[in-house]
């Protein structure tokens, strides 16, 4: 008897001993991944830049701007990088702690120009919007595109094989500029890179991100999809993209693809980051190129398959052809920020080192030993946007004007008081799409003859950015609507100009 306890207790310890939580790097070799990650998504940028948006709804076919390792300097002006950093900086500076409200706050201050959620987010921050409700469809009407998810890259970093810790850092700051969808994109991105520092096979990694996300959401179905289609077809990534293009590009609410070949939405574009992963079979080269071809948002796409299998090879592991031009400039900044490549990467590993001590990891001398954590998803959260049904242009018979509007190409611009515009819709929503203007001013919007909202088209920015969302409204009772705008002829803030444009009305039922 005792005997057989003995072989009993053996055989227990060297299972436990084979299912140990911990995983082992050297400091040098975490080191290397984390500079692999950051050189990836440079690279990647760097190398989707001048195809970016360029196919819409196809493949891109065409030649691709051949490789040259100066081009890699392109990334130190990259939206990618500087908000990532922007957002790695909170961390440096407030703790592992830092909160939502930690984020926002230097998010509210940036002054770069920003698009789509982040454009929205900040404004909405800087109109006493509070961070929590930022990126919330209430308020923000591109709350499922990308930004959040090409902005995570910094928080996979720091957190190798650590699912759990990255989704709640994820979620306190993606929840500034998405909500739902926008904010799994990031947490599918950061898993990934979580992922990459202890796993080689490309589909490994992708389901490792797909398992750090609620299963039932959108984002997670579109990517089970491309899973079980890469199996189907293993060698075909262009029937692949049809599949996802015939059942998942479609019904994009934000304002500027509502029924058009345009879509930034964080799902259809995650999709693309895991069909160059799965394909690109661990090859730099050819998973870039697979991301760049899927289209839409062709640099962001790349910079993060990119960034992810960077981290699998490591800074060292990188192909010399793409990594040359980086050392010329590791020491100049990125710009808005005080991080060099050199920097970033120190910066990253040292909280990735306090990351993996909080969490049950520890430093011994060089071995750095990583307490791996399993995948678990954050609750659901999801947003009826409604069906996008109809987009209505200005130059529409439905729309009724009164006072001082001039039309300029495919808007109506009016700066003074009293004027106004109408349109009846039937639908559960609706979106008001016009340009923000660098002086624009205030108007009142009534929704079934109450006033509903006073809203502003100032875009924070010295640029005028189109089709953006004037005003927006979901969740309607079933039937018809009015919606009618009044300019109040009264600027916004410190600004002084009075001007109100609207490019048309972008229905949902």
């Amino acid at each position: 008897m005792k005997r057989a306890i003995l072989l009993a207790f053996v055989a227990w310890a060297g299972a436990s001993a084979q299912k140990s939580p911990y995983r082992e790097l050297t400091l040098d070799q975490l080191r290397d991944k984390i500079a692999g990650g950051w050189a990836g998504q440079m690279i990647g940028v760097s190398f989707g830049a001048p195809t970016e948006f360029r196919a819409q709804g196809r493949i891109l076919e065409e030649d691709l701007p051949p490789w040259t390792p100066d081009r890699v300097k392109n990334s130190l002006n990259q939206d990618d990088l500087y908000v990532d950093m922007t957002l790695a900086h909170v961390l440096d500076e407030k703790g592992l702690d830092a909160t939502t409200e930690d984020f926002a706050a230097a998010f509210a201050k940036t002054q770069y120009s920003l698009w789509h959620a982040n454009l929205a987010a900040r404004r909405n921050l800087r109109r006493g919007i509070p961070p929590a409700l930022s990126g919330h469809p209430r308020h923000n009407a591109h709350a499922d595109d990308i930004d959040f998810q090409i902005e995570a890259d910094f928080i996979g970093l720091m957190a190798p094989g650590l699912y759990q810790a990255s989704n709640r850092i994820a979620d306190r700051a993606g929840r500034v500029m998405n909500y739902g969808d926008g904010i799994y994109g990031g947490m599918f991105v950061s898993c990934m890179y979580a992922a990459a520092f202890f796993e080689k096979d490309p589909r490994r990694i992708v389901e490792t991100g797909l398992a750090c996300i609620p299963s039932r959401s959108p984002y997670a179905r579109l990517i089970a999809d491309v899973l079980a289609w890469h199996k189907q077809y293993p060698d075909d990534w262009r029937r692949v993209w049809r599949l996802i293009e015939e059942k998942w590009d479609r019904n994009d609410p934000c304002p500027a693809g509502a029924l058009r070949p345009f879509n930034i939405d964080a799902k259809l574009n995650g999709a693309y980051i895991a069909l160059g992963l799965l394909y690109g079979g661990g090859d730099f080269g050819r998973t870039l190129e697979i991301s760049t071809r899927a289209g839409q948002d062709s640099d962001c796409n790349p910079a993060s398959a990119g960034g992810i299998l960077g981290v699998v090879l490591g800074y060292s592991g990188i192909p010399e052809t793409w990594k040359s031009g980086i050392p010329a400039i590791a020491n100049e900044k990125f710009r808005y920020t005080d991080y060099s490549f050199n920097t970033i990467v120190e910066s990253t590993l040292k909280r990735a080192l306090a990351l993996i001590e909080r969490n049950g990891g520890r430093r011994e001398g060089d071995r750095v030993l990583v307490r791996v954590q399993q995948p678990r998803p954050p609750r659901l959260e999801t947003w009826n946007f409604g069906t996008v049904a109809e987009r209505i242009p200005v130059d529409d018979p439905r729309w009724q004007f009164a006072g001082p509007w001039r039309t300029e190409k495919d808007q109506r611009i009016a700066a003074d008081k009293g004027a106004e515009a109408s349109i009846r819709f039937r639908g559960t929503g609706a979106i008001l799409v016009g340009p923000y203007l660098a002086e624009g001013g205030k108007a009142d919007v009534y929704l079934d003859g109450k006033l509903h909202r006073t809203v502003d088209v100032c875009s924070d920015e010295k640029a005028n950015k189109r089709d953006e969302a004037v005003w927006h409204v979901y969740g309607l009772r079933p039937g018809e609507h009015t919606v009618r705008l009044v300019v109040r002829g009264e600027p916004f803030g410190e600004h002084t100009g009075t001007a109100v444009a609207l490019q048309g009305l972008v229905v949902l039922r």
